[in-house]
């Protein structure tokens, strides 16, 4: 990569993180370019992004998942990146705010690998865990025991909710990123929630740096323990969805 290139993607950034109000480290623009670098040598065979362009990478894979630290406070939170893929929002959070606790959830051993490698690149601690959600939820060392879940997976959020809301400790929360016409996923999701032990706190939206999208955050608050039973295995969770 030129520099040139590790320019671009820095200012853009830089300038996306000024517009949302968000003050980046000093050694965050190195850090992007870094990911940008690694993501474009392995994304594409590893299937990890269809997006490429440093425009494009960086507005819609880092600006979107940094926009999440508007709409809550994620100074020195324990964090869990369910479905994490390609890192997206945890790393580029961990990034902007290196006191969040970052923990990397994922199902399929390739991604994270590649996390892992991207973690000791970028010098980021983080925890990068190979299994699935519905049967790291009933671990101990992980069942409601984070201050906030976060995903950006494609699944229904009925379906998402079950993924994750056991990962969420009483009083924390899980902050599911959907487009702005998920208003009829959600009510579809208000019977998971209140099973769940959980309540509908509101949805923000927010618009992505120099770009026309808009995208929302669907913040969903932890008020109970989840039942024990839950999650269910993933073939229940798709056929018989809360």
């Amino acid at each position: 990569m030129s520099r040139f290139e590790n320019s671009a993607i820095e200012t853009i950034v830089k300038h996306g993180a000024e517009e949302l109000g968000i003050v980046l480290p000093r050694d965050a623009g190195a850090a992007f370019s870094s990911y940008y670098s690694f993501l474009m040598q392995h994304g594409r065979y590893m299937n990890l992004t269809a997006i490429s362009g440093k425009e494009d990478v960086a507005h819609s894979h880092f600006l979107d998942s940094i926009a999440l630290l508007k709409t809550r406070d994620f100074k020195g939170m324990r964090v869990i990146d369910v479905g994490s893929g390609a890192g997206f929002p945890g790393i580029p959070l961990k990034i902007a705010d290196p006191s969040i606790d970052l923990t990397l959830l994922d199902s399929t051993g390739k991604r994270v690998g590649f996390l892992s490698e991207l973690c000791s690149i970028l010098d980021i601690n983080a925890y990068c865990i190979h299994a699935r959600a519905e049967e790291s939820a009933h671990s101990d060392n992980m069942r409601e025991s984070y201050d906030i879940v976060v995903s950006r997976a494609v699944a229904r959020l009925n379906v998402l909710c079950e993924l994750c809301l056991p990962f969420a400790r009483v009083g924390g929360v899980f902050i599911a990123m959907k487009g702005v016409d998920s208003t009829r996923e959600t009510t579809e999701a208000s019977n998971a929630i209140k099973v769940l032990g959980a309540r509908l706190q509101g949805c923000v939206d927010y618009k992505v740096p120099e770009t026309d999208i808009v995208h929302r955050a669907v913040i969903i608050s932890k008020t109970s323990q989840t039942p024990e039973n839950y999650p269910r295995r993933f073939a229940r969770i798709q056929k018989i969805p809360l």
